[in-house]
């Protein structure tokens, strides 16, 4: 029995796709393609796992499914429903959201439903802004159908980022004002 179906030296699109994502899980790991043979007790050997990253060889489901198990990650990212490759710019560690801006939009309704369910949460209104986390920007992203770099662009464009910013969550000292908007990461 085979664990994998041949496919041509350019392989198809999805082979590729996750192929591509295999091997950034693996190098996430800090794994050589050696050390996941070795890892495996020889399930995969390492020619496999590169033909595999490579888009060379179609894996099978249950194949890609143990594979997902070996690595310690959730079938959705093999997968390509969540994309582990978007770029550092793209993955702002937190948002600052205008929050009278939202109030303007009608399209931005999900983002202001979200916020307020926040600020709820936290207690902390003030009102005019409200700093979200990395974990939200991706949620938020998520219910728009983009990418955190692509909800961060709408919501420049929809007057509503107070600013974005890389620096740990609380870093302006209380009472400053919001900084002023920045151009999205692209």
């Amino acid at each position: 029995m085979s664990e994998a179906t041949s496919a041509p030296q350019d392989g198809s699109p999805f082979s590729r796709e996750v192929g591509v994502r295999l091997r950034a899980v693996r190098r996430q790991r800090r794994l050589s393609l050696d050390e996941v043979e070795r890892l495996s007790g020889g399930r995969w050997s390492a020619s496999a796992i590169g033909a595999y990253e490579r888009g060379f060889r179609n894996l099978s489901l249950p194949r890609l499914q143990e594979l997902a198990g070996f690595y310690n990650v959730p079938m959705s990212v093999l997968l390509g429903e969540v994309d582990i490759r978007e770029s550092s710019a793209d993955r702002p560690e937190r948002i600052v959201l205008d929050l009278v801006a939202l109030e303007r939009v009608d399209e931005a309704v999900l983002v202001s439903r979200y916020a307020h369910t926040i600020v709820l949460e936290r207690g902390d209104w003030n009102g005019r802004v409200l700093s979200v986390r990395r974990d939200d920007v991706r949620a938020l992203a998520r219910m728009h159908d983009a990418t955190e770099g692509e909800l961060v662009t709408k919501l420049g464009e929809w007057g509503a980022l107070a600013a974005t910013s890389s620096a740990p969550v609380g870093a302006a000292a209380e009472g400053e004002p919001a900084p002023p908007a920045v151009a999205s990461p692209r």
